[in-house]
């Protein structure tokens, strides 16, 4: 007779919260190939491009950001780990992440959408302000993308387990 090992409801939530950092950030790490490509290619779009990320903000970005961040405090509370630095380090990370979402990237992007705006209706070429901005934000978005790289690394390999 086998046994089916049972699945512990820890381990659901393990799986929730990487489905929701996925989720969250995965599209981020489409922006770099993309964005410069349609600033080129399809200026005339970047107002709706930037809608878009606002939108993906609103609606994917921070609500399972969020998750991500109430699974990852209910799993450092069960096994009673705020103490280690392998979850600290990626605890302040989403914090910040989720800071920046609302602080810097969404009224950048709304930013970006009226400044592409502007621009098209005015001649259609983008004007050195939107793409000095538009470089801010790659800029940040890029920092961005490492420091998600470096909490999953801190997740993963617990280089600071102790």
């Amino acid at each position: 007779m086998t046994t089916t090992p049972a699945i512990l409801f820890y381990d659901v939530v393990v799986a929730i919260h990487v489905m929701a950092i996925v989720i969250a950030f995965g599209v981020t790490f489409v922006y770099p190939a993309i964005m410069p490509w349609l600033t080129t290619t399809h200026p005339r779009a970047m107002p709706t491009v930037h809608e878009t990320q606002v939108r993906v903000g609103r609606f994917v970005i921070t609500p399972f950001a969020t998750l991500a961040l109430l699974t990852g405090i209910y799993l450092a509370s069960d096994r009673d780990l705020f103490d280690q630095t392998w979850v600290t380090i990626p605890f302040v990370i989403l914090i910040v992440l989720l800071g920046l979402g609302g602080a810097f990237f969404t009224p950048r992007e709304k930013q970006l959408a009226a400044l592409a705006r502007r621009d098209i209706d005015a001649g259609g070429e983008l004007s050195e302000e939107y793409h000095g901005r538009a470089r801010t934000v790659g800029m940040v978005g890029a920092l961005s993308s490492l420091l998600i790289l470096f909490a999953i690394f801190c997740m993963v390999a617990k280089p600071f387990a102790g």
